[in-house]
């Protein structure tokens, strides 16, 4: 069993700042990464559908015969995790509750704002999240609808992306916040153009935190890898492989090699 991977999914790219984080923290590990950008971004999607789809990628992942299964996207984190924990007898991470916990311990003025896609902002997932842990918090959310499609097109810095981000951002910005939680993993991919924005801002990226999470749950359930050798990588994806390729060596900083182009809608529930 501390030899089988750990499965990741995304609806696209933007899961890859999570891999990269457990790639750091637990280099013994061996990772498998499904990347659904045929039907990306998930965010647009109804609550069904996404559920559909966070249901296929984890089949897929879990017929690779994972150990872990880490749910790399907000969108799915925020409306499906609970059905998965519920079809899949082994441990599953979403990315709410660490990017939760992280702003918590960041903010000095109890005031922070969440940016993610549509369907993580309906879902309340966060302002639900950090109101449990901590009642006298001001939270402000945003969806940004746009910033996926950007992240997808490589449009990460300059003119457009600018424009974009003082659109969205600009209610936030003036609302006292100190501390703004990037509620989807494709966002810290705008991370610098954000900063640029947002200046003093403090910006959360949940992936070090789920990558923490990762490690603790391994250890409890006594799977952790501990075998001195180099690891395997590999990448699924649902269409787009060499775009895929080309926009994930840019912020990964290593070659992807290992990646093959499958369907999920051949894929068949069996859970």
């Amino acid at each position: 069993m501390k030899d089988k991977p750990i499965g990741i999914f995304d609806s696209g790219v933007g899961g890859l700042t999570v891999l990269k984080e457990i790639y750091k923290l637990l280099p013994n590990e061996n990772l498998i990464y499904l990347g659904d950008t045929a039907r990306v971004p998930y965010g647009i999607r109804s609550p069904e559908t996404v559920i559909k789809y966070s249901l296929q990628c984890a089949e897929f992942l879990y017929k690779k015969g994972i150990k872990l299964l880490v749910v790399a996207c907000n969108t799915s984190s925020s409306i499906s995790i609970e059905t998965l924990r519920k079809n899949f007898d082994i441990p599953i991470i979403g990315v709410i509750e660490p990017g939760a916990k992280t702003a918590l311990t960041i903010t000095k003025n109890n005031k922070i704002g969440v940016i993610g896609t549509e369907a993580t902002i309906k879902s309340k997932a966060y302002p639900l999240t950090i109101k449990s842990l901590k009642d006298d918090v001001f939270v402000i959310s945003k969806a940004c609808p746009l910033f996926v499609p950007i992240v997808e097109e490589g449009i990460l810095e300059g003119a457009i992306a600018d424009l974009i981000i003082e659109k969205y951002l600009m209610e936030i910005k003036e609302s006292g916040i100190d501390t703004l939680i990037l509620g989807c993993t494709h966002y810290p991919l705008l991370k610098k153009s954000i900063k640029k924005y947002m200046k003093d801002i403090n910006l959360v990226d949940s992936a070090e935190a789920v990558a923490q999470d990762v490690k603790r749950l391994l250890i409890e359930n006594n799977l952790l890898n501990t075998r001195k050798t180099e690891n395997t990588k590999i990448f699924y994806v649902t269409d787009a492989p060499d775009r895929f390729k080309k926009i994930g060596e840019i912020f990964l900083n290593f070659e992807i090699d290992n990646i093959s182009k499958i369907s999920l809608e051949l894929e068949e529930i069996t859970k």
